[in-house]
């Protein structure tokens, strides 16, 4: 007889187990006991899927997460990664595309599927899409594949490419320039690009640390380069990403904050506003000059994984961000 398989569930708080209050506003419940009952009533039958433990990471509205709460939860999968066929991350909307993208860029020689899902709906009311999604992350989870995942509604997407593209929307993710790691129909179908799972025994090595003062500025007519260089002076800022017109396109008048920046070897990264955009900076002269004074391009790659290998880069290898911001995660 199979053994079956066993997942680890890292309780993260989020939609999934909100409750309503007297105003109307939603809350996560105030003791982690209420929090994880709601969370094992979402499906009763999950063992049906795999043998699963739950581990309390935190109790919060995704929008309060921290660069500490990604180092627990690296931690908590480094410290149970061998006694676990895959790990599940129940984790709130806002910020679900920042924390994949976290784990991404900080674990090495993954060798099985981890899964973040949530809902749009708490699972408390009956039109909830809490059970569909965490089914299916159970489902995916024990799959013969290894990465980053988002499950949600009918979308596998891989934590390095996702995006949050709607507030209100049962199918709210989307993949940045690139297609999805799979679909959810009436079985589960992977990409052939997915790496396989290591079926042998194998341990990972995780990189926690992320350097959490940067700053994202968005263009717009008119904006005042001088907003940037007044931040220059603010010793704490360690780096900047700037969301930019079209193809990385910057407009006149920018040149002094990077000359500034570049002096005090602060990295300025560039990405496009598009949500389907890449930078191709060296196609018309305003982002050919950008480049010139030692601005990195972004590419085609979302502002939730440029800002994770940013605050990444900072701790861990400042002098290499240029490379790291440049390098393909799968």
């Amino acid at each position: 007889m199979k053994k079956k398989q066993r997942v680890l569930v890292l309780f993260c708080g989020g939609t999934i187990v909100m409750e309503e209050k007297e105003d109307g506003s939603l809350a996560v419940p105030d003791s982690e006991e209420s929090a994880i009952k709601i969370l094992r009533e979402v499906e009763p039958r999950l063992s049906a899927i795999a043998d699963y433990d739950i581990e309390f990471i935190a109790n919060i509205d995704s929008t309060n997460i921290t660069p500490t709460d990604w180092d627990r939860i690296l931690r908590c999968i480094k410290g149970n990664y061998r006694r676990y066929d895959g790990f599940v991350l129940t984790h709130g909307t806002d910020t679900m595309a920042y924390t994949a993208a976290a784990l991404s860029v900080s674990i090495k020689n993954l060798g099985k599927p981890i899964v973040l899902t949530g809902s749009q709906i708490p699972a408390i009311r009956i039109e909830s899409d809490a059970r569909r999604n965490l089914v299916n992350a159970f489902r995916v989870a024990i799959m013969p594949y290894s990465g980053v995942f988002i499950v949600f509604d009918r979308r596998i997407i891989s934590g390095s490419r996702a995006t949050k593209a709607s507030e209100s929307s049962l199918d709210a993710f989307r993949s940045v320039n690139g297609d999805d790691a799979g679909e959810i129909s009436v079985d589960i179908r992977m990409k052939s690009q997915v790496k396989k799972r290591i079926s042998e025994p194998h341990d990972i090595e995780i990189y926690p640390g992320f350097e959490s003062d940067i700053f994202i500025h968005t263009l717009s007519p008119g904006c005042d380069p001088g907003d940037l260089e007044f931040l220059l002076d603010r010793e704490n800022i360690k780096g900047f990403i700037i969301r930019a017109y079209g193809t990385g396109n910057i407009p006149y008048g920018f040149e002094n904050f990077f000359r500034k920046a570049r002096a005090r070897n602060l990295p300025v990264i560039v990405t496009s506003q598009c949500l389907y955009g890449k930078t191709l900076m060296n196609m018309y002269e305003v982002g050919r000059r950008a480049l010139t004074m030692g601005v990195i391009e972004g590419g085609a790659q979302s502002l939730e994984i440029l800002c994770a290998k940013l605050m990444w880069a900072l701790r861990h290898a400042p002098d290499e961000i240029d490379r790291i911001i440049k390098e393909e995660i799968e």
